[in-house]
């Protein structure tokens, strides 16, 4: 569920990170470090380049702080991520719309790869009020992380009216951090982590993927709908390829059901993912997802992870050399079927609007053939997209495995993309998290064609993937 205003409390922090936070050790001996890794401080110039000549801050906001709007604020606030139906045209109305007042804030990463799937260059770049030019993120190369960042939870509020600066760390110990930087939430790419929790799960036996799950929720909740039966198997599919909210409950609450939740958070912290977590989810319905943090780094780490490349892939800030074993071969291949199938297309690649004046193409991706009509148009549970994609099909570049996610406040996508064959040569992740949701659009967004799925969001985001894959593209 989701709110305008989300408050974050110190009850949020997971305990569990306390051990392994702090100063990192230093780099581990060449030997354990994945091959052939560098600094890249050229990748990162190029992305913090790439994230300003976007202008992001060139976007009208439709529920801007002002006390005199705050019923207009609540309003159009709260209404849960759904993806199968489109929002009320009032949500989309833009009587009260003003220039937004700040910069916003942007966290965008990128782990470039080698044919093995290792980690060959990184670069991690930041934008805020407080670094409206952009700052790029120093990453240690043997752990694929960095100390150098103090983050905070977000607050819609705190945003609007504290100059973008958050007052609730995520991870204690980074009071001297020199770049302070309020976490965008990360909306439906949490669902990453749910996933992983449930694959972990499977791994070790405590999950069969295979049993129907019978969810019966004892509190009621918007987001997460009635009671249902289903397969885990089909409900861990339907919430990767369709976000489907309902799925997603279920498996949140399975996991309550397992008393799991605290242990798949402490499993972040020991594979070096601190900043990835979900506290404070609802056990009685598997909903209230607010309590869910998540930086680009961490993120892409996890997709590395669950990309699987050869040898040791990272090492712990606590000495632990991280594989594609921490996750079984099955469960990768599963996990990475769904990303392949994402039926959503419409954030950093934009190939459901294929052809569209607006948005611009994005990533130049291949859409999955699941949900591709015999008329070339896209079909997404309740979801229709009106355009034929066979022509930025035939002009496809890549593959792109991926996550989107998007509510009122946020806009975010996290993914694989891999070359076709006989195009040019590109191999990695890419993950963006931005405040940049529903709420914000672009001064030129055209009205959208009558019964078809809206574009929620600012192009900004296909301009910058497209940009992304450009600098990839010529490494």
């Amino acid at each position: 569920m989701v709110t305008k205003n989300r408050m974050w409390g110190a009850a949020l922090a997971v305990t569990a990170s306390a051990a392994l936070v702090g100063a990192l050790v230093p780099p581990a001996t060449a030997s354990a470090q994945p091959p052939g890794l560098a600094e890249s401080p050229s990748l990162a110039e190029s992305l913090r380049a790439a994230v300003v000549a976007q202008d992001f801050k060139d976007v009208i906001d439709l529920t801007p702080p002002d006390p005199a709007l705050a019923g207009l604020r609540a309003a159009r606030s709260g209404a849960p991520e759904k993806y199968d139906s489109a929002p009320p045209a009032a949500r989309l109305a833009a009587a009260a719309a003003r220039p937004i007042h700040q910069q916003p804030n942007v966290d965008l990463a990128v782990i470039e790869l080698d044919d093995q799937g290792r980690p060959t260059a990184v670069g991690d770049v930041l934008m805020s009020p407080q670094h409206p030019n952009g700052v790029t993120v120093p990453v240690r190369k043997s752990s694929l992380s960095t100390d150098q960042v103090r983050y905070r939870w977000w607050d819609d509020t705190e945003w609007d009216v504290n100059g973008g600066q958050g007052t609730v760390d995520v991870l204690p110990g980074r009071e001297s951090a020199p770049i302070d930087f309020s976490s965008p939430y990360p909306a439906s790419v949490l669902k990453l982590m749910v996933g992983f929790g449930v694959l972990r799960l499977a791994d070790e036996g405590r999950i069969d993927l295979d049993a129907v799950y019978d969810y019966q929720p004892t509190v009621p909740n918007a987001t997460c709908g009635g009671a249902f039966s289903a397969v885990i198997r089909s409900n861990f599919d339907q919430m990767i390829t369709k976000s489907q909210n309902e799925s997603t409950c279920a498996l949140i609450k399975l996991l309550h059901d397992l008393g799991a939740w605290d242990e798949v958070n402490a499993e972040f912290v020991e594979l070096g993912l601190p900043t990835l977590m979900v506290t404070g989810t609802n056990p009685a319905n598997g909903g209230r997802w607010i309590g869910s943090n998540m930086s680009s780094l961490d993120t892409a780490k996890l997709l590395l992870l669950i990309n699987g490349g050869q040898g040791a892939l990272w090492t712990t800030p606590a000495g632990k050399a991280i594989t594609r074993a921490e996750l079984s071969e099955t469960s990768r291949a599963l996990f990475l079927k769904a990303l392949a199938e994402q039926g959503h297309n419409e954030m950093l690649s934009t190939t459901n609007w294929c052809g569209r004046a607006y948005p611009v193409q994005g990533i130049p991706q291949l859409t999955p053939q699941r949900w591709v009509e015999a008329d070339g148009t896209v079909t997404v549970g309740g979801a229709v997209y009106d355009r034929d994609v066979r022509p930025c099909d035939a002009a496809a570049e890549v593959g792109f495995s991926h996550k989107t996610g998007w509510v009122d406040t946020t806009g975010s996508d996290a993914g694989i993309v891999k070359s076709l064959p006989g195009k040019d040569k590109r191999n990695y992740i890419v993950v963006i998290f931005s405040n940049l949701g529903t709420d914000y659009v672009d001064a030129n967004r055209p009205a959208d064609p009558p019964g078809v799925f809206p574009v929620l969001y600012t192009q900004k985001y296909a301009k910058l993937g497209k940009a992304v894959d450009a600098i990839m593209a010529a490494r």
